[in-house]
């Protein structure tokens, strides 16, 4: 049986050259770029990682240096990517010409968060990274979950400290990047929207009621007294990283 996958075309137009434009201005904003020949996308296969992708695939040796892009999918029974099918991701990467890395995780449903299976899948990406001497990863980040990573870490220990762009994890001597800081979770909907990809949900039960979508919501509803909540919380973050990482 054939594995049907996106046919994006480009250069982008619409929606997909706005986002193009954001991560350009990211890359260059914050010299994620520099110094880098290889670069893995962690590659969940939902709609945010499945655009980096694409971007960051057309991106790379346009305006800035071609480097080589591989991919690591990270998957379980309930983890973020489950309901992802491996042929489907290796049928995406094959088209690109992409190396594409997979390895999964065990989960006990009943003793975990989001936050601890985050923490194991990221821990495993880490460790395929190290071993294949690939110094650099990309999350699909954007601007929303910096948004709402800013109000977890304020509300449950008074931090006023969002998502940072780059930053260097010293116990597996790699850098994380993220691209998609400045985009919008909705230019990534209609974008994922166009090119038949944004069906690819997370199944996972402890996802629908985890305190990420509580602070999403209470963000829904700010936002109707004050439409400018979330740029000003995103411009505010990026304020607080620099003054913090200028400290002694």
């Amino acid at each position: 049986m054939s594995v049907l996958i996106p046919n994006i075309s480009h250069p982008f137009s619409g929606t997909g050259k706005k986002i193009e434009s954001k991560i350009r201005k990211a890359l260059f904003d914050f010299s994620m770029l520099e110094n880098i020949d290889t670069l893995a996308i962690a590659l969940s296969g939902g709609k945010d990682s499945l655009t980096l992708l694409y971007m960051l695939n057309f991106i790379a040796g346009k305006g800035f240096k071609k480097i080589k892009l591989t991919a690591i999918h990270i998957d379980g029974e309930f983890s973020c990517g489950a309901s992802v099918n491996r042929n489907f991701l290796k049928k995406i990467c094959d088209d690109l010409k992409i190396n594409i890395f997979f390895d999964n995780i065990d989960i006990d449903i009943k003793k975990t968060n989001c936050y601890s299976c985050s923490r194991e899948r990221r821990k495993k990406i880490f460790e395929i990274a190290k071993k294949n001497n690939i110094e650099t990863i990309a999350f699909g980040h954007h601007k929303d979950d910096n948004i709402q990573t800013l109000l977890l870490n304020l509300f449950h220990k008074g931090e006023f400290e969002g998502m940072n762009p780059l930053i260097f994890m010293e116990n597996y001597q790699v850098k994380i990047i993220r691209p998609m800081i400045y985009v919008d979770e909705k230019e990534i909907i209609a974008f994922s929207e166009k090119n038949n990809f944004l069906k690819i949900m997370c199944k996972c039960p402890i996802g629908t009621n985890s305190k990420r979508r509580d602070i999403k919501n209470i963000i829904e509803n700010i936002e109707k007294h004050f439409p400018n909540i979330k740029n000003n919380l995103s411009t505010s973050s990026f304020i607080y990283s620099q003054k913090k990482a200028l400290k002694p």
